[in-house]
């Protein structure tokens, strides 16, 4: 089926980097609200696009953080809490391999990739699904 029905319904679309051309970024904002972070293979176009190198934005009363790169496995959760204190989620790229791990305080999500899934086992997306105050994160094969 692909990535785009799933956008095409998104509440708000969130990029976790390598976004490689400038003009997804335009396409993907005339979906739905866009938060992009860059990635190691982005560009200054898409710098120039929007994409910044963190962010953060609170949906349903969830505060999300992005960064492209997190760094090593050993230590990230410890890592992206002291770099993100306030957040309840880490939407994270740069492996491209799928993660969806929550323990209660902090949800370490790294939704694959659709379009590039170098060592992950088949292209992936995923879904934060945010209701009454509580997050939940699905990836699935697109």
């Amino acid at each position: 089926m692909g990535a785009w029905p799933y956008l095409e319904s998104a509440d708000h679309i969130l990029h976790a980097g390598d976004v490689v051309d400038p003009a997804v970024i335009a396409e993907l904002s005339a979906l739905a609200p866009l938060t992009v972070v860059l990635g190691n293979s982005d560009a200054l176009d898409v710098k120039e696009a929007g994409a910044t190198e963190t962010a953060e934005v609170t949906l349903g009363g969830i505060r999300i953080a992005m960064i492209h790169d997190s760094g090593l496995t050993r230590g990230r959760r410890e890592r992206m809490r002291q770099l993100f204190p306030e957040a309840r989620v880490v939407v994270f790229g740069h492996s491209h391999l799928p993660m969806n791990e929550d323990d209660g305080d902090l949800l370490l999500f790294n939704p694959g990739s659709p379009t590039w899934p170098r060592k992950a086992p088949f292209p992936s997306m995923g879904i934060l699904w945010i209701e009454g105050e509580k997050v939940e994160g699905d990836i699935f094969p697109v």
